[in-house]
């Protein structure tokens, strides 16, 4: 461990505490501790790809292995956590949205686009040294570190085609393309509040197009 506290009463508890946080993993984490910037944690990280995309995760969002998420076991959902691939040096940052890894010494389950940057995709695991870098409380959301929701309709290897999914989309409203993971993502928005990205996938789907509601990454 270097530098800042333990993650979150992820040190060795026991006892009735064992019990506790073992109650907790089990009824998906709803009284898991407050996260504080510069909470770090070491150990193993794996990854997690084609066999969950577009399936739910633990917080109820699909699944996307080109976004920059992760699993871990207690942290609450959004909180944001800097990945350090300690074998290379390469840093990852990374927004918690499921649950896991359930294996014997790991500490976190990264998306395939996070385990990309961070260079252990060949090897499956890394030694890793995760550190909070934007905290919060369970059953509360933190606030976006950018501008809000967004309605995720589309990603290419081609740029170009990514650009005339927005252009064709454009009249369900602002729409642009991002770079993340090597694609070129279709977004649309971003809006304030949940619900109104919600909305605007409704009327996607309507229209026969494909689309679902996210919160933008750090840049």
């Amino acid at each position: 461990m270097s530098g800042g506290r333990a993650l979150g009463g992820l040190a060795a508890p026991a006892g009735l505490a064992a019990l506790a946080l073992a109650a907790a993993l089990v009824a998906g984490c709803a009284t898991a501790p407050r996260a504080r910037p510069g909470d770090n944690q070491r150990g193993v990280a794996s990854w997690y790809g084609p066999g969950f995309h577009g399936k739910r995760t633990a917080n109820g969002e699909v699944y996307d292995m080109h976004a920059l998420t992760a699993a871990h076991k207690t942290l609450p959902f959004d909180t944001f956590v800097r990945v350090r691939n300690r074998d290379n040096g390469r840093r990852v940052v990374v927004r918690i949205n499921d649950r896991g890894p359930f294996v014997r010494g790991r500490i976190i389950d990264l998306s395939r686009a996070a385990a990309e940057r961070i260079d252990m995709i060949g090897s499956g695991t890394a030694r890793v040294e995760i550190t909070v870098v934007r905290g919060k409380r369970a059953g509360r959301r933190a606030a976006s570190p950018t501008t809000g929701w967004v309605v995720q309709a589309g990603a290419y290897r081609d740029p170009a085609a990514a650009e005339h999914r927005a252009r064709l989309l454009a009249p369900f409203g602002p729409s642009r393309v991002a770079v993340e993971a090597g694609l070129h993502k279709v977004l649309l928005g971003p809006w304030p509040k949940k619900k109104q990205a919600q909305r605007t996938a409704r009327r996607l789907r309507e229209a026969g197009f494909e689309g679902f509601v996210r919160d933008e990454p750090p840049r």
